[in-house]
């Protein structure tokens, strides 16, 4: 009998074992006998726990239409009969159970659980060793009974807010509106999670002919020769159009900078001829961050170049969902590649530059195979130059980066 069957009747008999009472569970277990047909009995037994003779007990209630007659005798089971409840017979076993499986607000911070994974087996074991006899199917049994489910746990946290957190998104929302009112880009920017190349494993699912999965590899060792990949994304918002550049080395403010280049050089000086200034959001760390040295010497080159003013503003500590090409683009091409190995370059920036949503996002892709040396130093007289200036609200987060002549 199919693994997955037997899987969904242990979850259901969880849900359902602490509710009903002796005669309900065997006459449930019938049912779910009876449905699933040749071998029902012995996979209801083995997902649930319950003997086969209670089983069959229930099937032989059921084909008598007397679910309500015990076995014995053929009379009813007067109300308050059978065996006692555990919990009656040992009435500090939920205490102590609850104390095991929640020990940091209910019990003892040092019990020697609250560093090993708590499975109903070893919370019963545990129990046994306090003089309390039970299985592990009684456990999880008691387990819903106190409201407890299993679950995974939830991101939810972002770390500490920063007291102008709410004030420097109005400021760049502000920016934004002004420059989008004036005809001039603002493009967001930031760096995709770095990805293995080879016939690995990734996350998702896609229509394959039945029984016929796409092989990848069991283990996700990088491969020497293809390495990984660092997907550097440019998003145009008001186009709502993408650039990616696919790095091969490392991912540097150097690279960063690139990117942008790039995208300027192949798509925005076309798009945005009467450009003068573009405003760039990012985020507050890594490659592009504002405590970058080199981010802000790379962009000074790119200023010169172009003879574009640069005006920068970032994102506020732990806040780096919040810039849009997180959830405008990088969003959709994780949709598109889902189930996918990442077999070759070519199948990456394949992959990328398919991708497109009902609402008109197109995105282009490119392969950087450059190389972007880390551990570059940045010394004081070099930073000097960058012609910057700093905003009047948080200048370290928000500043300006005009075109040198003397470079």
């Amino acid at each position: 009998m199919d693994a997955r069957v037997e899987e969904v009747l242990y979850r259901k008999y969880q849900m359902l074992g602490g509710i009903l009472d002796e005669r309900g569970r065997r006459v449930w277990a019938a049912v779910e006998a009876n449905l699933l047909g040749r071998g029902g009995i012995s996979t209801v037994a083995r997902a649930t726990g319950l003997s086969r003779t209670t089983i069959y007990q229930g099937v032989e209630e059921l084909n008598r239409g007397r679910a309500g007659d015990t076995v014995s005798g053929g009379r009813l089971r007067a109300p308050g009969g059978g065996r006692k409840r555990l919990t009656d017979k040992d009435p500090q076993l939920l205490e102590s159970l609850e104390r095991l499986v929640d020990p940091m607000t209910r019990g003892d911070p040092e019990s020697p659980l609250r560093w090993t994974c708590k499975s109903t087996r070893q919370l019963a074991q545990a129990l046994e060793k306090q003089g309390h006899t039970v299985g592990r199917q009684k456990v999880a049994e008691l387990l819903v009974e106190l409201g407890y489910s299993l679950q995974a746990n939830r991101k939810t946290r972002e770390g500490s807010e920063h007291a102008d957190r709410d004030a420097q998104f109005e400021y760049i929302n502000q920016q934004v509106r002004e420059f989008q009112r004036r005809g001039q880009p603002v493009i967001s920017v930031d760096t995709k999670k770095k990805e293995l190349v080879g016939d690995f494993k990734h996350a998702g699912q896609e229509w394959q002919p039945q029984g016929q999965p796409e092989e990848v590899r069991v283990h996700d060792f990088m491969d020497r020769e293809l390495g990984k990949i660092n997907p550097y994304g440019v998003y145009d918002q008001m186009a709502n159009a993408g650039w990616v550049s696919v790095g091969t080395d490392h991912d540097t403010a150097q690279f960063a900078v690139e990117s942008i280049r790039r995208w300027w050089l192949k798509i925005g000086c076309q798009r945005y001829r009467r450009a003068r200034e573009v405003l760039i959001t990012a985020d507050g760390g890594g490659s592009n961050g504002y405590r970058v040295r080199l981010w802000k010497v790379a962009l000074q080159t790119l200023a010169n170049e172009t003879g574009l003013a640069i005006r920068v503003c970032h994102f506020p500590p732990s806040t780096s969902k919040w810039n849009q090409i997180e959830h405008r683009m990088f969003a959709f091409i994780s949709m598109n590649w889902r189930g996918k190995p990442l077999t070759s370059h070519e199948v990456i920036v394949n992959l990328i530059g398919s991708t497109t949503t009902c609402k008109g996002l197109t995105v282009q892709a490119e392969l950087d195979t450059s190389l972007y040396p880390t551990g570059i130093k940045v010394p004081d007289d070099e930073l000097n130059k960058v012609n910057l200036t700093a905003a009047s609200f948080h200048g370290e987060w928000n500043y300006s980066i005009s075109p040198n002549c003397s470079g």
